[in-house]
């Protein structure tokens, strides 16, 4: 019998299924666009869109448009806008690398069609589908929009532009780059679910207070003062209210000039820093006028939680008459009580005072970010404690923090505020001993509700301190004063009427 030699089975390879009627319609329609887009010649596309495509790559494109929005705006919308359109990038650039290219893979379309001109230098290698240079541009436009259409309308055409060029280059088809758009934008509502926008959030005063209509600020009288409102500012308060008064004043005039313009205004309005608006929060309500607060100053912390970041909105609330009330927090002096103080923003004794006195003596020799590292790094080597009865206990403190309202961010330092009308104060307190700065350090770790042997974090409505030592001094709105030997805080709730858009744009 004739030997069998036993070898390996062959094995038919396997064919692949032929495509679906839809998915060999959208390869036709994916040619016959590419071979358009490659056919047609827009004058200074061949050399504009392979540059820009090429500048998108890895986001630095739109990392440098963040950057430029973040500096040139030089508002606080500009700088959402920047950051919610790079959050937004990174969540795209993430799924696209992480889920979409892995799950279709397409190979690249063929070159043979597209003018020499237009190739990229360095061809891409990886899958077609979806564009990721689509995705980021949709994404970042998208963010961008959702936080400010201004500046949404400036990127959108450069974010077409990129997508288009994917294209013209012939490194995606058609539906590769409609893909990509559609999951940057996706993305971009993704974060917003997650971080709301500016425009989503509750209104930060309530309720609605009636208030005249003021067009054009015919009965307004604005007090700037000179030393926080600029001068551009003040002109485009002139510009925007031509019917408006403005009084421009030195920081040691501000006080009087709010009290001559309260007995024949029907609005009293402020230019300047939390200092000035705390001022003319006060004459406000003594008068019972509503309040027009124009931001002027470096940080603006009571307008922009108010919902105020520049001129244009507090004209058009007060063109439109519409108001909130909010609270103002409370400072009385004495057993008996006494005149009170009010701050708008926060009060505090112990550390944080001497930290203004010793950034305020460097500010004017090296500047006000660099003074405010010298003064933290003075202070914390210091002895600064301060011995009082806390609700009839006696304590030793580092700080004592009272915000009007509830702060969204946690520990000793504000945050932002989303209810002005709350009727609560936002209490923290850092307890005495040795090693102030991580004492300061674990309480701003620490939640913004509280209790440790370092530091607390709780909620009042009214807070009384006894037996406080002579010599103490306390801050309200950056404001520094002696402080008296005994004080209640508390809250006027709902005593100031202050003009604020009803729609955040």
């Amino acid at each position: 019998m004739p030997k069998t030699t036993h070898g390996p089975v062959p094995t038919i390879p396997p064919t692949t299924p032929p495509p679906s009627p839809l998915a060999a319609l959208l390869a036709s329609w994916d040619e016959r666009a590419l071979r358009s887009v490659a056919g047609r010649h827009w004058p200074g596309a061949d050399r504009v869109l392979p540059r820009l495509s090429r500048a998108a790559d890895h986001g630095l494109l739109w990392f440098g448009a963040a950057a430029g929005m973040a500096v040139l705006g030089g508002s606080a919308r500009s700088r959402r806008a920047a950051l919610r359109g790079v959050a937004s990038l990174a969540v795209a650039s993430a799924a696209i690398n992480t889920v979409g290219k892995r799950a279709v893979r397409r190979q690249r379309p063929l070159l043979d069609v597209v003018p020499v001109i237009r190739q990229l230098k360095r061809q891409p290698f990886t899958s077609s589908f979806p564009s990721g240079h689509a995705a980021s541009a949709a994404a970042f436009a998208t963010g961008v929009a959702l936080e400010s259409r201004g500046w949404g309308a400036a990127v959108a055409p450069v974010a077409a532009a990129v997508a288009l060029s994917r294209v013209y280059t012939g490194v995606h088809y058609p539906s590769d780059v409609v893909a990509g758009a559609a999951l940057g934008v996706g993305a971009a509502f993704a974060v917003r679910g997650l971080v709301p926008t500016r425009s989503q959030l509750p209104a930060p005063g309530r309720p609605h207070a009636p208030a005249p209509a003021l067009p054009g600020g015919e009965g307004l009288t604005v007090v700037v003062n000179r030393a926080s409102g600029s001068s551009d500012t003040a002109g485009l308060v002139r510009e925007e209210l031509p019917l408006a008064r403005v009084v421009l004043c030195e920081p040691q005039e501000v006080g009087a000039e709010l009290e001559k313009a309260a007995d024949d205004c029907r609005a009293l309005g402020v230019l300047g820093g939390d200092g000035t608006i705390n001022r003319a929060a006060s004459v406000a309500v003594r008068r019972g006028l509503p309040l027009a607060v124009f931001p002027g100053g470096t940080l603006n912390h009571f307008a922009y939680d108010l919902g105020i970041e520049n001129v244009h909105d507090t004209c058009r609330a007060l063109t439109a008459g519409d108001a909130v009330r909010v609270d103002l927090g409370r400072f009385t002096p004495g057993p008996d009580g006494g005149a009170p103080g009010y701050f708008v923003n926060t009060f505090s004794l112990g550390v944080y005072p001497e930290l203004v006195r010793a950034r305020e003596r460097w500010a004017p020799r090296i500047g006000g970010w660099p003074a405010g590292v010298v003064a933290a790094a003075e202070v914390l080597r210091g002895e600064h404690q301060i011995d009082a009865e806390f609700e009839g206990r006696r304590r030793s403190l580092w700080l004592l923090f009272a915000g009007n309202g509830i702060y969204d961010q946690v520990g000793p330092t504000p945050g932002h505020r989303r209810n002005l009308a709350d009727g609560l104060l936002d209490l923290r307190i850092v307890h005495g001993g040795r090693a102030p700065g991580a004492r300061l350090l674990a309480a701003a770790l620490a939640g913004p509700l509280s209790r440790s042997p370092v530091h607390a974090a709780v909620r009042m409505r009214r807070v009384r301190v006894n037996h406080i030592a002579p010599g103490t001094r306390l801050a309200y709105d950056g404001e520094v004063a002696p402080a008296p030997r005994r004080l209640t805080l508390d809250k006027a709730v709902e005593a100031l009427t202050v003009y604020r858009p009803q729609a955040l744009l």
